[in-house]
């Protein structure tokens, strides 16, 4: 079973459905015992990183996140998911993150040529071989949506980058962390290739098949 967080900021169903469609099961939840107790864990997110900490915070749902990920079991964050990960972001002024993974998570400065926020398909390169990429060979195309993007101090954690106007980090892999700056709920055939190879990751403690 897949736990999705539901912190009422992120297209949950679409989520849901797509893990289903890899075979995999999946809940919504808003309950900081489910989340501490899951087996995998998602964190999606649509919307501005304050506003999604503050309601992560109301909901008493940082500790349970942190504790979840500090347990070694398989964890998936999407878009802002993946960015509240971070020590902070400077979107809206500056607001502190999860502090999961080192590093911040700032806008896109470009020229005019390009639009911001940066939307549509475009190919991501591999970095390493993050176990839920083993399906997806360089060059693959990914579904973006976002104004901000994220930094990590350790370039090590870097699974996939993309490139708008220069090199940005598309994916963050370390230990049993992953998080996508695109969305593979959005992402068609190779979308769902990822999520089922995170449905496939076995939980801490399992043998896989």
């Amino acid at each position: 079973m897949i736990t999705i967080v539901d912190y009422q900021m992120g297209n949950l169903r679409s989520v849901q459905k797509a893990i289903e469609r890899v075979g995999g099961q999946a809940e919504i939840t808003s309950d900081p015992q489910t989340i501490a107790g899951a087996q995998k864990l998602i964190l999606p997110g649509v919307g501005a990183f304050g506003d999604a900490m503050d309601e992560i915070h109301r909901r008493d749902l940082a500790a349970p996140i942190r504790d979840f990920v500090a347990s070694g079991r398989p964890f998936l964050g999407i878009c802002l998911g993946l960015q509240l990960l971070f020590d902070r972001s400077t979107e809206h002024g500056e607001h502190e993150g999860l502090g999961i993974i080192s590093g911040d998570v700032v806008r896109f400065e470009l020229d005019d040529s390009y639009k911001v926020p940066h939307m549509g398909w475009n190919q991501v390169q591999r970095k390493n071989d993050a176990p839920i990429l083993k399906d997806i060979p360089d060059g693959t195309h990914f579904y973006f949506v976002h104004s901000y993007y994220v930094r990590p101090d350790d370039p090590d954690v870097v699974a996939l980058t993309s490139d708008y106007g220069g090199p940005f980090c598309a994916m963050v892999w370390k230990e049993n962390v992953y998080a996508c700056q695109f969305h593979p709920e959005k992402s068609q055939a190779d979308g769902l290739k990822l999520l089922s190879g995170f449905n496939d990751l076995p939980v801490a403690g399992t043998v896989a098949s």
